[in-house]
């Protein structure tokens, strides 16, 4: 007769590697490459299905709804190919979607392993992103990273290109669809030094914010807050200047300047009507 041997312990699915077809989500079937016709509505309402759908299995399998998150946005851009972008509904359900896919896949308790090869996924999506759709996913790379050592891996590795991408020689300068995601690599690395001296030159505000979040971080307050106060113009959002200096000066412990200064403003845009004000991104008694 043989032996019964005791079954072993099952583990967690949180602390256990995920097979491919492990899980059946109900957003594959929906994000297909050019799945989406040119009507946004129907694919704003299926990203916000497929956030749902991964934020309830979130609750109670976090791993499995990092994966999820990992493969949605892989699927995004390729799906929402034909969909009518002109008046950035669609644009802004995807970034609404970044926001909260992130930090399910920050949060899950993966194995370094795994969170690699989420990591390299991620980065041949928004590689091959052409819309773009996925752009602002750069801006979290640092936050994906969940590690100053991972962060510093993937900043040496994208740092060489970045710098020519910014220089201010012509035969050099040029885009880099990795020059966000270096940049809050480095941040999240704590080289803070390194991202001042790479921006030195004539650089868009998406890339100069985070010179001022990295002078912050060194103590640099003022210093902070006089350089993104140098970075207005008709190419950077007023208010996106007036909320990080907010930040800066709420953080130094100035509560009441920095409302009075920033935060008081901020209540002043985009009144109704005023749509040169939204355009041009400027306080509405300045019009005129």
């Amino acid at each position: 007769m043989s032996q019964a041997f005791p079954s072993a312990p099952r583990v967690p699915r949180t602390h256990r590697a995920l097979a491919a077809d492990d899980h059946k989500w109900g957003f594959k079937a929906h994000f297909r490459r050019h799945a989406f016709g040119w009507k946004s509505q129907p694919a704003i309402q299926r990203v916000k299905q497929a956030v749902s759908e991964i934020k309830k299995v979130a609750r109670g399998e976090p791993v499995l709804a990092g994966d999820g998150a990992v493969t949605l946005l892989e699927r995004l851009s390729p799906a929402l190919e034909h969909v009518d972008s002109s008046s950035g509904a669609i644009g802004t359900a995807v970034n609404n979607a970044i926001v909260e896919l992130v930090p399910i896949i920050v949060g899950a308790p993966a194995a370094s392993d795994m969170r690699e090869t989420w990591l390299e996924r991620l980065w041949a999506a928004h590689k091959a992103d052409q819309i773009p759709y996925i752009e602002r996913l750069a801006d979290y790379w640092g936050e994906l990273c969940t590690s100053k050592g991972v962060a510093n891996t993937w900043a040496d590795r994208l740092v060489g290109i970045t710098r020519m991408a910014l220089s201010p020689d012509s035969n050099l300068h040029g885009h880099f669809h990795g020059t966000s995601a270096c940049l809050s690599a480095l941040y999240r690395a704590e080289r803070y030094t390194e991202i001042v001296d790479l921006l030195q030159g004539d650089n868009i505000w998406p890339y100069k914010r985070w010179a001022v979040k990295a002078l912050a971080a060194m103590g640099k307050k003022s210093e902070a807050i006089r350089y993104a106060e140098s970075c207005r113009g008709s190419w950077t959002h007023d208010a996106e200047v007036d909320a990080i200096c907010e930040e800066i000066s709420r953080g130094a412990g100035l509560v009441e300047e920095a409302y009075e200064r920033y935060g008081l403003r901020q209540t002043q845009w985009h009144l109704p009507g005023d749509v040169e004000g939204r355009r041009q991104g400027v306080p509405a008694q300045e019009l005129g």
